[in-house]
C-alpha cells in the first residue's frame, strides 16, 4: 500500500516558512527597538519605554547583540537597562509606604578610616563625619527608611528574608546595580537603582541628589526633614 506524504510534505513546508517569518520578524522588531534605544541615549530622553521593556523581556540576547554591533559600550548599555527599569518601576515604588520600603548601600561609600564594624546586619554607621554617608543615613532613616550598609548580595538576601520589605533601592556600581536588579526580579521584589559616581573597592562616590530623589517617590512633603538639603544639593 503506498502513502500519499504530499499533506505531510506540504505541512512541513507550511511550518518551514512560519519558522522562517518568526525569526525574521524577531529579527527587525529588535533591531528597531535597538536603534529606538541608541537613540534615545543619544538624545538624553527615553522615548516609549514600555516597548523597550517588553522588547528587552522577549529579544533581550538580540538586543544586546544588535547594541554590541552598533557599537553600544558595555557601560553603556547596562546604564541603559538599568534607567529604563527605573522608569518603569517608578509609579508602583510611589505607592508603597516607606515603612515598607528599605535602602542598602554598598560598604565601599564609606571613609577610609571608618570605625564603624561589621555586624550580622552589615555595617552600623556611627555618623562620625569622616564621610557623607553618615548624614544621608540619618535623613533617610528620618523619613522612615530603613538603612543597611553591606557588603555583599548573600547579606541582602538575609536581611530582605528577615524585614519582607516591599521594595528597597540598591546603591552601587553598574555591574552591582544590574546584578541587584536581576536578584531582587527573581525574589519579586521591586527595586530601584541608583549607580555610584566612582567605581572601587574604597571610598566610591554616590550622587546623592539621585538617592533622594529615589528615596522621596510618593512620600508626603510633611515627611520629608527640613534638613534633607544635603541630599537635594
Amino acid at each position: 500500500m503506498d502513502f500519499d506524504f504530499t499533506p505531510y510534505n506540504q505541512l512541513m513546508f507550511i511550518i518551514g516558512e512560519l519558522t522562517v517569518l518568526v525569526i525574521i520578524g524577531a529579527l527587525l522588531i529588535a533591531f528597531v527597538l535597538a536603534l529606538i534605544s541608541l537613540y534615545s541615549i543619544k538624545k538624553g530622553h527615553l522615548y516609549f519605554p514600555q516597548l523597550i521593556k517588553a522588547g528587552l523581556v522577549f529579544f533581550e540576547g538580540l538586543m544586546k547583540a544588535f547594541f554590541q554591533l552598533l557599537g553600544l559600550e558595555d557601560r553603556e548599555m547596562l546604564a541603559f537597562l538599568i534607567k529604563i527599569h527605573n522608569t518603569m518601576n517608578t509609579t508602583e515604588f510611589s505607592r508603597i509606604p516607606v515603612t515598607s520600603r528599605a535602602i542598602f548601600m554598598p560598604q565601599c561609600l564609606r571613609s577610609s578610616r571608618c570605625p564603624a564594624h561589621l555586624t550580622p546586619e552589615g555595617l552600623k554607621c556611627c555618623t562620625c563625619g569622616q564621610c557623607s554617608v553618615g548624614e544621608a543615613n540619618s535623613i533617610l532613616e528620618k523619613m522612615g527608611y530603613r538603612i543597611f550598609i553591606v557588603p555583599g548580595s548573600s547579606f541582602i538576601k538575609r536581611m530582605v528574608k528577615k524585614y519582607r520589605p516591599k521594595a528597597i533601592i540598591g546603591v552601587g556600581c553598574l555591574s552591582e546595580v544590574k546584578e541587584g536588579i536581576d536578584m531582587a526580579d527573581k525574589m519579586g521584589l521591586l527595586v530601584m537603582g541608583v549607580v555610584t559616581l566612582k567605581e572601587g573597592c574604597v571610598e566610591t562616590i554616590v550622587n546623592w541628589p539621585d538617592v533622594y530623589e529615589v528615596a522621596v517617590l510618593g512620600l508626603d512633603p510633611a515627611s520629608i526633614p527640613e534638613d534633607h538639603h544635603i541630599l537635594s544639593s
